[in-house]
């Protein structure tokens, strides 16, 4: 029988990422109606308007689709001891991140205060909702990435799967962590 789970998780911008979108949408939509009026309403002077109308669109058309590659999900799935992570923009485009044997893992846990340091030649893949009360991490080695920490938001079904693949040390100390944290109730179904 296939061990399977799967979650779909919606990034929730920080308050630097909404300001930084705010403004860079705002300057493209400024920059798209300044260049567009002083293309159009100047148009038959010479070549100058007319690079201007050009440019326009092409501002225009960046910040449409800058704007639209806003909206980010992540996919978790779980299958039979492999964990993928794909991107998701706009509802629209699907990115492979990353695949990973789950026994590979050297580290899993709750991503806090008492987590270790990344270290300089560590990949950090981030597939997270940006809430630090639901991230969770995972330390592996990846043939692609090297030395990698997945930093990302499992709901209780995708923990308990995830902890049952993990090699037998690390599932241990895990189920011991859980049992002592706040998800004690997933402890009990793994």
């Amino acid at each position: 029988m296939d061990n399977f789970a799967e979650q779909l998780v919606k990034n929730k911008p920080t308050k630097a990422d909404k300001s930084r979108n705010i403004a860079l949408i705002g300057l493209g939509i400024v920059l798209t109606i300044i260049l567009a009026l002083f293309g159009l309403l100047s148009l038959n002077r010479g070549i100058i308007p007319l690079l201007a109308v050009i440019l326009a669109i092409v501002i225009g058309i960046f910040t449409f689709f800058f704007y639209r590659n806003t909206k980010i999900e992540y996919e978790y799935t779980f299958t039979n001891g492999e964990l993928d992570i794909d991107k998701i923009i706009n509802q629209a485009k699907r990115v492979e991140m990353l695949t990973v044997d789950v026994s590979k893992f050297t580290a899993f846990g709750k991503y806090d205060d008492n987590t270790s340091e990344e270290t300089e030649d560590m990949t950090v893949i981030l597939a997270t909702d940006n809430i630090l009360e639901h991230e969770f991490f995972a330390d592996f080695p990846h043939e692609d990435y090297g030395n990698t920490r997945l930093i990302f938001a499992p709901n209780e079904k995708l923990i308990s799967a995830v902890t049952n693949a993990l090699h037998p040390s690390i599932r241990n100390k895990v189920k011991a962590e859980l049992k002592n944290s706040y998800l004690s109730g997933i402890s009990d179904n793994i």
